[in-house]
């Protein structure tokens, strides 16, 4: 072939074609669909979106909680249908789901797979149904002075060689009250099962990095509000003493800074939920490694009420 010569790729087999578009990724694939006919013919195949499937989706299907197994006419409307609808597996402690623009694998913990301080003492916690949630039960927070949650997974169901980011799927009632302040304390951190190579595949394990984050920052007028309502034994004199000095009880009572930065926040979800990020990790291979994820307040002694947790999610970092 000269040089400066082209090929013209229409001169292909399909089948040529689609393996070419199967070494790209789903989102090149529904580009290269757009450009002729004979492009989306190829990049509708099987062949091609069998490979953006990860090697063992069915024996992740296997384990999925619905009486009749997920059937659809090629394998391009089920890679899409886990991008959009998160299926329920492993007995409904799970949902899995792909990342639609690379196929990564994505999972969330239900809130029953969660390790929960005093989560099975009625006083504390409270489980029951709720509509917007993917799992049976939620979690709802009624009042405790210690706030301990953990989660663990397996490193080897994620996808390898990928970023990820962990996050607590939360809500609040109307009446949450005591997470203004002190923050709470969220870190993720690999481990290795065996005590050997671990999951981050630098030997037995990663430190863990703990952030603070806000799981309630509200206004200081709602923070106000509820100190009165602390100290609504105290007489009259002394609460109508506190609504003249507000800010400089407030600085006492708060001495840090408000967080400045979106990660130390919740965030809205396109789902109604609230998501706050517990810390990143790079899973390079994942044979043999433990994701431990963790939110914590035992500092402040305060009691705080009204959070409801779905779960933890394990999805990977968005590329900017």
């Amino acid at each position: 072939m000269e040089q400066g010569s082209t090929v013209d790729l229409y001169v292909l087999p399909e089948g040529c074609i689609s393996n070419i578009i199967s070494l790209t990724s789903p989102r090149d694939a529904c580009r290269s669909s757009v450009i002729s006919s004979v492009f989306r013919s190829a990049t509708d195949s099987d062949s091609v979106w069998e490979r953006f499937l990860p090697s063992d989706y069915k024996q992740i299907l296997s384990s999925l909680v619905s009486p009749s197994p997920l059937v659809f006419s090629s394998k391009k409307d089920l890679y899409l249908h886990l991008c959009d609808n998160p299926v329920l597996i492993d007995k409904g402690i799970k949902t899995f789901a792909l990342e639609k623009c690379s196929g990564k694998k994505c999972y969330m913990i239900g809130a029953k797979e969660l390790s929960i301080v005093w989560g099975e003492c009625p006083s504390y916690w409270n489980w029951h149904p709720q509509p917007e949630s993917r799992f049976s039960e939620v979690a709802e927070l009624l009042g405790v002075c210690w706030l301990e949650i953990r989660g663990k997974m397996e490193t080897r169901l994620l996808s390898p060689n990928t970023t990820y980011v962990a996050y607590m799927v939360l809500k609040f009632t109307d009446s949450a009250y005591g997470f203004e302040f002190p923050p709470a304390e969220v870190s993720v951190k690999l481990a290795s099962k065996s005590g050997g190579g671990g999951g981050g595949g630098d030997g037995g394990g990663e430190e863990e990095e703990m952030k603070q984050v806000y799981l309630n920052p509200i206004g200081r007028k709602r923070r106000q509000l509820g100190m009165y309502r602390r100290i609504g034994s105290f007489s009259r004199s002394l609460l109508f003493s506190y609504a003249l000095r507000p800010q400089e009880l407030l600085v006492e009572e708060d001495p840090q800074p408000q967080p400045q930065q979106e990660s130390e926040v919740p965030n809205k979800r396109e789902d109604g939920w609230m998501e706050i990020e517990m810390g990143e990790f790079f899973n390079e291979k994942g044979e043999d490694g433990e994701l431990e994820m963790t939110l914590m307040e035992v500092k402040g002694g305060n009691w705080k009420g009204g959070l409801i947790i779905q779960g933890m999610e394990i999805r990977p970092k968005k590329i900017q």
